[in-house]
């Protein structure tokens, strides 16, 4: 359908500007106004420490002209208050007023002030956030991404985010594994030309891991490197 002629009268009605109100932007045809983002320009996150939670809140809309994309850069160099399990230990519990129930051990009393030399057969204790790369061969740091949706089904419906590599290829999943000094995309996509609200967490770190000790079924995670 041509619709020039109309568009042309109106012009010739209310004046030949443009409008650039962003409801209005999809409907005019004035797309070039809109505020997107592409992989060339998005948006930059950084995270150093692990896990982490990054919760997006916005609106998005007007037939895709207005996607966005936001590239996080994972350059891990602790788990502050986080402890991940190694080859053949695990992970401790530490709760300061030793609430943490247990039915087959008993709470411990630890005193980092006295707790300096060798006790019979057992060495201090040395607690920190030492990630523990030393045994871990190719480490892997999980991404998560969650969308907590609105509430409202004819909104949700009309969204969509996704996880892309760092090659700008789509990942087919909401989990994906990527090197511990990576990054990746996540893009958030409007259907409809309306503004579309939406709220979705990316959680980054919540699993650290050797790229030998993931599962065969979860291997369809691990993100393409190129």
């Amino acid at each position: 359908m041509n619709v020039t002629e109309q568009i042309n009268n109106i012009h010739m009605q209310y004046g030949g500007s443009d409008n650039t109100a962003p409801g209005c932007l999809s409907a005019s045809k004035k797309l070039n106004y809109a505020n997107g983002s592409t992989f060339q320009n998005a948006i930059e996150e950084k995270i150093t420490v692990i896990p982490f939670t990054l919760n997006y809140k916005d609106t998005v809309g007007l037939f895709g002209a207005e996607n966005i994309f936001v590239k996080i850069n994972v350059d891990v160099i602790d788990s502050g208050n986080e402890a991940y399990s190694e080859p053949f230990w695990e992970a401790l519990a530490v709760g300061e007023d030793g609430s943490i129930p247990d039915p087959f051990y008993n709470n411990a009393l630890e005193d980092p002030i006295t707790d300096l030399v060798p006790v019979n057969d057992f060495d201090p204790s040395d607690i920190n956030n030492i990630l523990p790369d030393q045994y871990l061969w190719h480490q892997k740091v999980s991404i998560d991404l969650t969308n907590l949706k609105t509430g409202n089904k004819y909104i949700d419906s009309w969204f969509d985010v996704r996880l892309y590599t760092k090659t700008r290829e789509e990942h087919a999943y909401d989990k994906m594994y990527i090197n511990k000094n990576d990054y990746f995309y996540i893009g958030f996509h409007a259907r409809n030309t309306r503004r579309l609200p939406y709220n979705v967490d990316c959680t980054i770190g919540k699993e650290y891991i050797s790229s030998y000790e993931i599962t065969e079924d979860n291997k369809r995670y691990i993100a393409r490197e190129g």
